[in-house]
């Protein structure tokens, strides 16, 4: 029997909710870790002298997660859908753009007291120095192509096309991510936990919203 439509919408939240603790669990986890320097930091440290081996590559896939790179591929979504939005004539047609430019911008007032908090220092690849925990350029990525893939899915016409964009995107935060671990820029646990963090960061952008722009038995353009 089909599930109707308003107990579909009542199940989505809650089913996402549920999802949200997962990441956010893990996430106070590792940072629990990291300030303890707990057994977890240990085995961290032990993988990163696998991994680390500073390479022309690993530089460059790392460059992924700068902003110079990855705020104008957000910016180009973001322009995109609000035209479209607009000519659509959806309701608040600038929200959902505006809504993850502000989410960006959000990242440095969220992980620079991370930093300060966990003071942790980076591996021996890098200069003395502390603050490495979480991944800034990590979660520049993750939130960056994130919201750009968020975004334009549902403009996206065929499973072929939506499917292309989400392993691209994929690519794009794993490659940085990897980058980044293997130049030494930053610990695999700094990594994983900004991965947790923006998780969240982006389950509760579009679920935020999916309810603004959505009005009950109204017929809504496609995108969020």
């Amino acid at each position: 029997m089909p599930i109707p439509a308003n107990q579909e919408r009542a199940a989505l939240p809650g089913s996402v909710a549920l999802l949200l603790a997962l990441p956010a669990l893990l996430f106070a986890v590792i940072t629990w870790q990291v300030v303890a320097d707990g057994p977890l930091v240990r085995l961290d440290e032990r993988l990163s002298r696998v991994l680390v081996n500073p390479d022309r590559c690993s530089e460059l896939l790392a460059d992924l997660g700068d902003i110079q790179v990855a705020v104008p591929v957000l910016a180009v979504a973001l322009g995109y859908v609000a035209v479209r939005r607009r000519r659509a004539g959806a309701d608040r047609w600038w929200l959902s753009s505006a809504a993850s430019a502000l989410l960006l911008a959000l990242v440095p007032a969220l992980v620079v007291p991370l930093k300060e908090l966990t003071d942790r220092p980076g591996t021996p690849a890098v200069p003395p120095g502390t603050g490495y925990y979480p991944s800034g350029h990590t979660a520049t990525a993750v939130v960056a192509y994130g919201c750009a893939t968020l975004l334009l899915l549902p403009w996206l016409r065929t499973a072929l096309a939506r499917r292309a964009l989400i392993t691209l995107c994929v690519a794009l935060v794993l490659g940085a991510s990897y980058g980044l671990v293997r130049r030494g820029y930053h610990w695999p646990l700094d990594v994983v936990a900004s991965w947790c963090l923006c998780a969240v960061l982006l389950s509760a952008l579009w679920l935020c919203v999916r309810a603004a722009v959505t009005t009950p038995g109204r017929s809504q353009p496609p995108g969020l």
